[in-house]
């Protein structure tokens, strides 16, 4: 008879830095690419809200592989659907230890942005869900909130917290039943849903991030 098992065992994970942790930050942005990306890569959008006290965190899925078959490009995805609890567990617990190495050291009064572009929006609903971090905003660029999650155990972390929805109109996954079904379950969340959008297509566009940026960094 076959049986499925898992075993528990540790890996090396990676993410990039945008910025230095400093006496003078009070505004961590932890920023989760999207699927068939690569941190290195997706983290140099973020060079138009870089300042002394902004520190920029991009971690990268734990899941590699070649984009388009044997070779090519590597990239990088936070999940799939084999096996996907084991997997959301990880990313989770990552994510956390991530999380808990740079706000262990920022003052009280430091903002936490929380975003995610495109796979990367389920991704920090998922770990927000499991392990609730604090935080200050959540931004889900070109992405959705999963619709299989019970969020009532994570209500008092996201009570009345900003939750900004952000796309391009020429986005070809965000569809008008799309967005309506993403406004349907944000009101099903106790959080202030602010929509934004950007002449531009799927993906981070630098000056739609810089004007975000202008309106909720202190």
């Amino acid at each position: 008879m076959i049986e499925e098992h898992h075993l528990r065992v540790q890996r090396t994970a990676r993410y990039f830095t945008l910025g230095h942790p400093s006496a003078q930050t009070n505004c961590l942005v932890i920023a989760c690419h999207g699927y068939g990306q690569l941190a290195k890569h997706f983290i140099k959008k973020f060079d138009v809200i870089a300042r002394p006290d902004t520190l920029v965190v991009a971690p990268e899925g734990l899941s590699r592989f070649y984009w388009g078959g044997l070779s090519g490009n590597v990239v990088a995805s936070w999940m799939t659907k084999e096996d996907r609890l084991a997997e959301i567990a990880d990313f989770s617990a990552y994510l956390t230890r991530l999380y808990e190495h740079f706000t262990s050291d920022l003052p009280a009064n430091a903002k936490i942005i929380l975003l995610g572009f495109s796979q990367g929006c389920a991704t920090q609903l998922r770990w927000m869900a499991r392990e609730k971090p604090a935080f200050s905003h959540l931004v889900l660029w070109a992405g959705s909130i999963p619709e299989d999650i019970d969020y009532t155990p994570a209500r008092s972390c996201l009570q009345d917290k900003p939750l900004h929805f952000v796309y391009g109109v020429e986005d070809p996954f965000i569809t008008p039943e799309r967005i309506a079904a993403q406004q349907a379950l944000a009101a099903q969340l106790p959080m202030a849903y602010q929509v934004h959008t950007f002449e531009g297509k799927h993906t981070v566009e630098r000056e739609a991030l810089r004007r975000l940026f202008e309106q909720i960094r202190p």
